[in-house]
């Protein structure tokens, strides 16, 4: 049991902060903007539920497969470059801004699809496979989808307060640092297990 918390703990404070700033942000409060918010959520959750359910799949079957010194030191190389995606930024393109404005039918089923597409190969998925390879597939998969909804909800109703005003420098560093914390941390892991 306290292995499953830890994994729910770390996964959902990890893809939280991967979450802010991303474009699947900037997607949630385009389709915030056209349909109502919780349809919006749902088809969020849904969506982020299947992709992560894969990634954990991905990631447990690699932790499983590898010694845990070089899944370590994998990991903490991921976790710099998220951090450094993260400086980088994202921005959400004319295209999928249209896309996201033009969707009709079931709102669920618009939202769902657009953030299953855009959630493939994006940094959270891949933070959710890294996560998975040093922690239990469940806690991880829960922990990853209730962080990124959770990002998402928040910069909704955060954007729908402030009329899309968000801090977004400060945001940017904030998460860049934490994933560089979660990086170091994890390289000193694996520099003690190669020993």
């Amino acid at each position: 049991m306290n292995g499953f918390l830890i994994a729910t703990a770390v996964s959902f404070a990890v893809i939280f902060v991967a979450e802010l700033g991303d474009k699947s942000q900037l997607m949630a409060l385009t389709f915030a903007t056209r349909f109502r918010t919780l349809p919006v959520l749902i088809g969020i959750t849904v969506a982020t539920a299947v992709v992560h359910l894969v990634s954990v799949g991905i990631g447990y079957g690699l932790g499983a497969a590898l010694p845990t010194g070089w899944i370590s030191l994998v990991a903490g190389l991921a976790f710099l470059a998220f951090g450094a995606w993260t400086l980088r930024g994202d921005r959400l393109t004319e295209d999928e801004k249209s896309k996201a404005e033009r969707s009709t039918g079931s709102a669920i089923l618009a939202v769902g699809g657009a953030f299953f597409l855009a959630e493939l190969g994006d940094k959270t998925m891949l933070a959710t496979i890294t996560l998975a390879t040093q922690y239990g597939w469940f806690g991880t998969w829960l922990g990853s989808t209730l962080g990124m909804v959770a990002a998402d909800a928040l910069a909704i109703g955060v954007g729908r307060l402030l009329g899309r005003h968000l801090p977004e420098k400060a945001i940017k560093y904030g998460a860049a640092a934490l994933f560089a914390v979660f990086g170091v941390w994890l390289l000193v892991e694996a520099a003690i297990e190669l020993r």
